[in-house]
């Protein structure tokens, strides 16, 4: 029974690590040595949550992505905007020719899903690097957003996103980015074409997997997309 509380008590103390109240700085501190020692102090508990994962024999994401993944998560969780226990993490600092997409339960530590996902046909051909928020442009958006609703579209079983940070993904409802099933997200199609096929901006996932993934994040979990190029703003808000 420890192994399945264990999680349960990590993510108190670092959700209380992570609150304002937390971080008030004490009488006399100086504040750059304090501050270095709260960030310190949050990246020691979220190696600790790291390192408790249960992979279930998929390889776990980075580290860094993880990491920004995480403080992102509780940050959200704590202001109500996210209900679920539950984090995806698309890291698109990876070839999409490689598993990149994980579905992770917090609570209990275990690796969900380990995923191949696409990537918009104007964000890059083998690897993603250029994002965008805008209409039309048929770019991937990056950052934190929560799931929404599922509904019946065109590639089947599908799922809405809504962006959470201003100017950076916050159009994606109304862009119609969404996780839905396509063909093209296979390994066939990596072996014929040299690269994972391309959508119009929305994490397409595997046709084998899609109904289960969207089942277990849908209704207000984080979902969060990586890239190095860009620190988001939430996940810095929480060690601030």
């Amino acid at each position: 029974m420890i192994y399945k509380i264990f999680p349960a008590i990590l993510f108190v103390l670092v959700s209380f690590s992570l609150s304002k109240t937390s971080f008030s700085e004490p009488k006399n501190a100086k504040p750059v040595v304090y501050a270095k020692t709260v960030e310190s102090g949050v990246e020691t508990k979220i190696e600790m949550v790291y390192n408790n994962l249960h992979s279930n024999k998929f390889t776990l994401p980075k580290l860094e992505s993880f990491a920004v993944a995480l403080k992102g998560y509780y940050l959200l969780k704590e202001k109500g905007l996210i209900k679920k226990d539950i984090l995806t993490l698309v890291d698109f600092s990876l070839s999409s020719n490689t598993k990149r997409l994980w579905v992770i339960d917090l609570i209990t530590g275990d690796v969900l899903f380990h995923s191949l996902v696409a990537h918009g046909r104007n964000t890059g051909e083998e690897f993603a690097s250029n994002f965008s928020n805008s209409a039309e442009s048929y770019k991937s958006s990056l950052g934190f957003y929560a799931t929404g609703e599922i509904y019946n579209g065109k590639h089947g079983m599908s799922l809405k996103l809504d962006g959470l940070e201003k100017g950076v993904n916050d159009n994606a409802r109304a862009r119609g980015v969404v996780m839905h099933a396509a063909e093209y997200v296979s390994n066939s199609f990596i072996k014929n074409n040299h690269r994972l096929g391309r959508s119009q901006g929305c994490p397409a996932v595997p046709v084998e997997l899609s109904k289960e993934i969207i089942s277990a994040i849908k209704n207000k979990s984080c979902f969060f997309i990586y890239h190095p190029s860009r620190v988001s703003k939430l996940a810095a808000a929480s060690i601030s």
